[in-house]
């Protein structure tokens, strides 16, 4: 599952959904990183009702050597609907998913890619819970509850990742291509993990750091994310 053509161009998915206050400011760290490939950005608005849609002429404006790609959707339909209009869109050999948020920072991106670029590996993750970066100490139940998930995730694909749930997922055009998503919401990540394990893909992960917010500043997962992730996992193990 190798290729010899060495990777020419990048793919930098972001779903987006009410990020009227932080769009602008990530797009700008995203071109402000030097990965040394060719870039497209590509952005899936999901239905977004705060402002966010009047945002995209000017970003364009701003930025008008990049080719930054604008989709918007019809209505608000989750992540993984998002996810799976920007994957059909990403013309890149390598496809990095980007939140919309200041979470996770696009500094890390020399990092997640170095695996793939070295030919080690397929697709590589990038882990909140291994590594030296810098982490804002959040919330212990979110954290025992991302682990737990891990954990089943890890039990039913045989993998040993330590955030399965983690934003920033980075795959050879190849992966993704060889199979289909169906998940339109949060339920992406397991189905994706699943998927991947499958496929036998050569896995990675390396530390990133992580900025993580609270309710109060526009965090959107919740517990109820959290149940319906659970059930992914068994359902993507047994029955898909």
């Amino acid at each position: 599952m190798t290729t010899d053509r060495p990777p020419q161009r990048l793919s930098i998915v972001i779903p987006v959904y009410n990020e009227k206050a932080t769009l602008e400011e990530l797009i700008s760290r995203v071109i402000a990183v030097d990965t040394g490939l060719e870039r497209e950005i590509i952005c899936v608005d999901d239905g977004s009702a705060d402002g966010t849609r009047d945002l995209y002429p000017r970003i364009q404006q701003r930025w008008p050597d990049e080719k930054i790609v604008v989709h918007l959707q019809d209505e608000n339909r989750g992540k993984g609907a998002a996810l799976r209009k920007g994957f059909e869109l990403a013309t890149g050999d390598i496809v990095l998913i980007q939140d919309a948020d200041l979470e996770y920072d696009p500094c890390d991106y020399p990092r997640l890619l170095k695996p793939i670029l070295d030919g080690k590996a397929d697709v590589v993750y990038g882990s909140r819970f291994i590594g030296a970066q810098a982490h804002r100490v959040m919330f212990f139940w979110h954290m025992m509850g991302n682990r737990l998930l891990t954990t089943l995730s890890n039990a039913m694909t045989n993998l040993n990742l330590t955030d399965m749930e983690t934003c920033y997922k980075v795959f050879r055009a190849e992966v993704l291509q060889s199979f289909t998503l169906v998940s339109d919401t949060f339920t992406v990540e397991p189905e994706i993990t699943a998927r991947v394990a499958k496929g036998r893909w050569r896995i990675y992960e390396v530390g990133i750091g992580y900025a993580g917010r609270d309710y109060d500043e526009g965090k959107k997962i919740t517990w109820v994310d959290g149940f319906m992730a659970l059930y992914a996992i068994f359902r993507f193990r047994f029955f898909d």
